[in-house]
């Protein structure tokens, strides 16, 4: 059972972001620090990426360890646990998706979980700048 009414609970979930949350905008501040140019969030390109660098053909995606999955730190609520399993797996499953749609279309794609940027962002910016120039 919830800890929560139904109705707290709907408005909890609604206060998440799918965009701009604190993980993306310090991830996009370093790269504009570096004088990277891009697109946020642009609903151009498949699958919504939070990032398309357009002339260097890469977009990264910056992925929240409980809505995508991640093996380390996702915790599936006890609460309709069948329910978040399912969802979980729709968006690993769409995650493979885009990446097969960018791989195909001869796009670099970079996927960065929300822990590595919080335990250090420097080195997760500094890791992705090189992959995009080699």
């Amino acid at each position: 059972m919830d800890t929560v009414s139904k109705q707290k609970r709907s408005e909890i979930m609604s206060r998440i972001k799918s965009r701009d949350s604190k993980i993306e905008t310090l991830f996009r501040k370093e790269l504009w620090k570096l004088g990277f140019r891009y697109r946020k969030n642009s609903g151009k390109y498949f699958g919504k990426p939070d990032i398309v660098l357009k002339q260097r053909k890469v977009v990264i995606f910056i992925d929240s360890c409980f809505w995508h999955g991640c093996k380390k730190h996702c915790r599936i609520p006890t609460v309709r646990k069948s329910y978040w399993l399912k969802k979980i797996a729709r968006n690993v499953a769409r995650d493979k998706e885009v990446k097969k749609h960018y791989k195909k279309q001869e796009w670099k794609i970079f996927r960065i979980w929300e822990h590595k940027i919080k335990l250090s962002k420097d080195r997760a910016v500094a890791g992705i700048v090189e992959r995009i120039a080699s």
